[in-house]
């Protein structure tokens, strides 16, 4: 029993062990957290997988945003998927560049992390872009 009350004293000495609990204990503590930490530009990326996965799902959100705007607008062919591409590309790379101010070499390169999630946002962008575009374009 010592060893319980002990473990409890820990944890009340140490909020942040309390917080770790807590945030694992509750998904959406932890989810918040990271998101908070992905819009503040003085983070500090210790988990490499966390920094990708925002990476990963900033690009997923532009291509759902851009496929219904090129769907609204109407653009068509080549210079949509163009603009597309320039868009989602500069603007990760301004955020991983400019903003988080992250070496790029510990990621594996400029290139690995502009490339990441890439082909899935493509891809999303494309289905919702034909959705918007057809139901709001088409006879």
């Amino acid at each position: 029993m010592s060893g319980g009350g002990r473990r409890r004293e820990e944890s009340a000495s140490h909020p942040h062990s309390q917080q770790h609990l807590v945030a694992n204990g509750g998904g959406g503590v932890l989810r918040s957290s990271l998101w908070s930490k992905a819009l503040r530009s003085d983070s500090s990326w210790e988990d490499k997988d966390e920094f990708l996965d925002v990476i990963y799902w900033f690009r997923q959100i532009i291509a759902v945003f851009l496929g219904v705007i090129w769907g609204i607008v109407p653009l068509k062919g080549f210079v949509g998927i163009a603009i597309f591409c320039l868009i989602n590309a500069g603007v990760l790379y301004l955020y991983f560049s400019s903003f988080q101010q992250i070496d790029e070499e510990e990621y594996g390169g400029t290139w690995e992390l502009t490339k990441e999630g890439f082909m899935t946002s493509f891809a999303l962008f494309l289905v919702v872009w034909i959705i918007f575009y057809t139901a709001i374009h088409y006879d």
